[in-house]
């Protein structure tokens, strides 16, 4: 799939503060298609920038940004998945280098909407933020 068009709206919902959607140029863009010399700042741009890639489908992205140790050999995507939203409800440091990112994640697949509600663990090493795996809650 293709990447978003720099001025459509960011797939991963951000809001400048007037509640309009940011362009992905100014979003999540700068890590996704730069992630080996613009890494995300914090664990809440790198879960966004995340669901952007899985939106995208850029396994090269989410495996670049998957922790080492849980990191799988391989992403395979859903054909006809259809993202529908993104919703942060919260983010929270944990610890020196150590962050949780709480979300849920809408998508439509084979005609049957899911709901993906997760609380993310993230891990910063070498300056760089890394997914670690989380919770599903239902």
């Amino acid at each position: 799939m293709a990447s978003p068009e720099p001025n459509n709206a960011c797939p991963c919902g951000q809001t400048t503060a007037r509640q309009q959607p940011l362009a992905y140029a100014a979003c999540c863009a700068r890590y996704v298609e730069h992630f080996d010399t613009a890494p995300a700042p914090d664990a809440e741009s790198l879960m966004r920038s995340r669901y952007t890639a899985f939106v995208t489908e850029r396994a090269d992205y989410l495996q670049a940004t998957w922790h080492a140790t849980t990191r799988p050999a391989a992403l395979d995507f859903d054909a006809g998945t259809k993202w529908l939203g993104l919703e942060v409800r919260a983010h929270r440091t944990t610890g020196d280098d150590r962050a949780e990112v709480e979300f849920v994640a809408r998508y439509r697949v084979g005609g049957r909407a899911v709901r993906l509600h997760e609380t993310s663990r993230f891990v910063r090493e070498g300056g760089r933020w890394f997914y670690v795996d989380g919770d599903m809650s239902a």
